[in-house]
């Protein structure tokens, strides 16, 4: 039943481009990741300020009115899936980059703006945002902040956390914080801006950003490797990190499957034979163009001496780096060989993650309704992906499936989410890497900020 005082209260405060209700609704969304059902919502909202989200939960806070945000819909975990008893805060409009100031290397940024966008407005200023994943085309930078985004560059410049500066947020009752800080040090008390970092949007909606910038190497080398066993994989990690130094930048491993399926296509190059275990991608971002080229050219022909690896690529061309990077980076292609398929985001010691991986690949296999199984990741900070393929769609296969990946998680202290968050798919088996007492305290802060439970409910604990 629409709430009819709380549709006129937000045409008080909003332009007709700024609300949509009723059949508006279904034609505005036809599509939302993971599902082709329409959107059901009692109304979608565009803010285009801070003040106009802020405005919009103080209406909804007071009507008791449950709200669900919705940035760029990249999400894998149905952080966006709305019922059609809720009302949705786009923040599409806020699509403002404020500030890219190169003498502090900050940007200053609406939480609407696209990644991509972003990391194009930081290399105009010959600067750099690490922060880089598959959806940042169309990814927004505050469900980035708000997920705690990772991607491909993880283990030389951290998770997105590591790169806001300052924060502006609404809470559930419709009060603004706003520090949007340039400073690196700030021992004031709290850090309360990590509270909202990585909490999904349930303690508080992000709506601006300030985010560290590096300078932008004037340097980008590459090479793909075939590796035969997951211990000369570490072997060559822990070679590569302390030959090249700080310019190591990206280490991503896929499995063979994986390569093989990627690599079927005519539309994908090959750049190496189908016959090796496991295939590596390096990425190494420094300042010398051509000494760090012949850097990680030795140190590739090397690893190759020490039996590190069998065999080797390397990049001579951007037009090459693109292709071989495209392999990897394109991976979610593979999510349509099957009629149904389940993503995995796990966080496991590197050192194990060989074995654990063969140990559930080999229970996954022994069911018939799987029929495909893709792993890949983020290897040198331990996150590994998987993306199996089913041909039935039952909750009983779909929880049989999550119990055996997620059975090793516990004894070898890992995590069920890396990087992609909690939502509603994962919040059913939280307890599998978090304690009692660890979900009783994220409990208690819901309840501190959210009395009401009205912002994103559902998502991570209730």
């Amino acid at each position: 039943m629409v709430n009819k005082k709380l549709i006129v209260e937000l045409k008080s405060i909003l332009k007709d481009n700024q609300l949509l209700i009723k059949d508006q609704i279904l034609n505005r969304f036809s599509h939302i990741w993971k599902t082709d059902q329409p959107l059901q919502a009692i109304a979608v909202t565009f803010p285009e300020t801070t003040k106009e989200v802020s405005d919009i939960i103080k209406i909804c806070n007071k009507n008791n009115q449950e709200i669900i945000v919705h940035g760029g819909l990249t999400n894998l975990v149905g952080g966006t899936e709305t019922k059609k008893n809720q009302l949705v805060i786009s923040l599409e409009k806020m699509n403002k980059i404020e500030e890219v100031d190169d003498k502090s290397r900050t940007i200053t940024t609406q939480a609407g703006v696209i990644l991509e966008t972003l990391i194009n407005a930081a290399a105009e200023k010959n600067l750099l945002l690490p922060l880089n994943f598959g959806a940042r085309g169309s990814a927004q930078i505050g469900g980035a902040v708000s997920s705690n985004a990772g991607g491909l560059r993880v283990f030389r410049f951290g998770m997105t956390r590591q790169m806001v500066l300052g924060i502006e947020v609404v809470l559930p009752d419709g009060t603004i914080i706003s520090s949007l800080k340039k400073i690196i040090k700030d021992n004031s008390g709290y850090d309360l801006k990590q509270l909202f970092i990585g909490s999904e949007g349930t303690l508080g909606i992000v709506t601006k950003v300030v985010l560290r910038l590096q300078e932008a190497p004037k340097s980008r080398c590459s090479a793909i490797v075939g590796v035969n066993s997951y211990e000369l994989v570490v072997d060559l990690l822990k070679f590569l990190e302390s030959e090249l130094g700080g310019n190591l930048s990206g280490f991503e491993l896929i499995w063979k499957s994986t390569y093989n399926a990627m690599t079927e296509s005519s539309e994908l190059i090959k750049p190496l034979s189908n016959n090796y275990e496991y295939y590596v991608f390096i990425e190494s971002l420094g300042s010398q163009p051509k000494q760090d080229y012949d850097l990680l050219e030795n140190r590739i022909e090397e690893s190759l001496k020490r039996g590190l690896i069998i065999d080797a690529v390397m990049a001579n061309s951007d037009k090459e780096l693109k292709q071989i990077w495209q392999i990897r980076e394109d991976i979610s292609i593979l999510a349509s060989k099957a009629k149904f398929d389940q993503h995995f985001d796990i966080s496991l010691p590197i050192p194990k993650i060989g074995e654990i991986i063969d140990s559930i690949t080999k229970e996954l296999n022994k069911l018939n309704e799987v029929k495909t199984i893709f792993p890949f990741g983020h290897i040198a900070d331990g996150n590994i992906h998987f993306i199996i393929g089913r041909d039935k769609n039952t909750p009983k296969l779909i929880d049989l499936i999550n119990s055996i990946v997620y059975a090793p998680l516990k004894k070898f202290k890992g995590s069920l989410s890396a990087e992609h968050g909690i939502g509603l798919d994962k919040k059913a088996y939280l307890y599998t890497t978090r304690s009692k007492e660890e979900i009783k305290l994220m409990e208690q802060l819901k309840k501190l900020f959210d009395p009401k439970n009205i912002l994103n409910p559902g998502r991570i604990i209730f």
